[in-house]
């Protein structure tokens, strides 16, 4: 399992609520399990009581999204090496099951928890998924979706640095709120300038009267 592989662990947990509609998916302990992916010998491990702690760790890591997205990065690497020393992991070489053409193992960095609980241990490798991605691709590569009131977090992997949505979904949105708004604010100009032209028009006609009447009255 590559580092890289690790910073979903970060993006799924804070994921798991929405502030901006009022919603939260982690309310029960399976709920919690299932952030856990493939991995399901740790989502065993998983009780009443991790709900409130991955609530608490979920917080924590928005705060890192959301100081990256705000252009703090040194807040932002603050924050996260606050979750390293809390929730320390140790990394080993690990072959698994995988094998090559050759039959040799198909060796790769793995994060080795040691947790006290199921929070822990996740915590632990998402943080430290997070940190390889800040330190390998940058903090402007942790962001937050653009497309109100959405705000989810994403990993920007894009050749350009461009992405400023979590997904195609709510760029889409964005693109037609965004095209909608033109055509109002369009349409609005247009009705100005056409009660300009009527405010115009009747202005020349009343300065016609007024030249016009002295001769109508001879």
């Amino acid at each position: 399992m590559e580092l890289a592989y690790y910073s979903d662990y970060a993006v799924r947990l804070v994921n798991s609520e929405e502030p901006g509609r009022g919603k939260d998916a982690l309310t029960s302990v399976d709920a919690v399990r299932g952030l856990f992916g493939a991995n399901q010998s740790a989502a065993r491990r998983t009780t009443d009581a991790d709900v409130t702690r991955f609530r608490s760790v979920r917080g924590r890591l928005r705060s890192v999204f959301e100081a990256a997205d705000g252009g703090d990065e040194t807040l932002a690497v603050d924050l996260l090496n606050s979750l390293l020393l809390e929730f320390p992991v140790s990394p080993q070489i690990s072959g698994h099951d995988h094998r090559d053409d050759d039959g040799r193992p198909l060796w790769h960095m793995h994060l080795a928890d040691h947790p006290s609980n199921a929070t822990a241990g996740y915590a632990a490798i998402a943080a430290m998924g997070l940190a390889f991605h800040l330190t390998e691709y940058g903090v402007d590569r942790l962001g937050l979706c653009e497309a109100a009131p959405c705000r989810n977090a994403y990993l920007d992997t894009s050749t350009n640095r461009s992405r400023r949505y979590c997904s195609d979904r709510c760029a889409t949105r964005a693109n037609v709120a965004a095209y909608r708004a033109r055509k109002r604010l369009e349409a609005d100009r247009a009705d100005r300038d056409d009660r300009g032209d009527r405010a115009g028009s009747k202005g020349r006609t009343a300065d016609t009267a007024q030249v016009t009447t002295p001769a109508q009255g001879r």
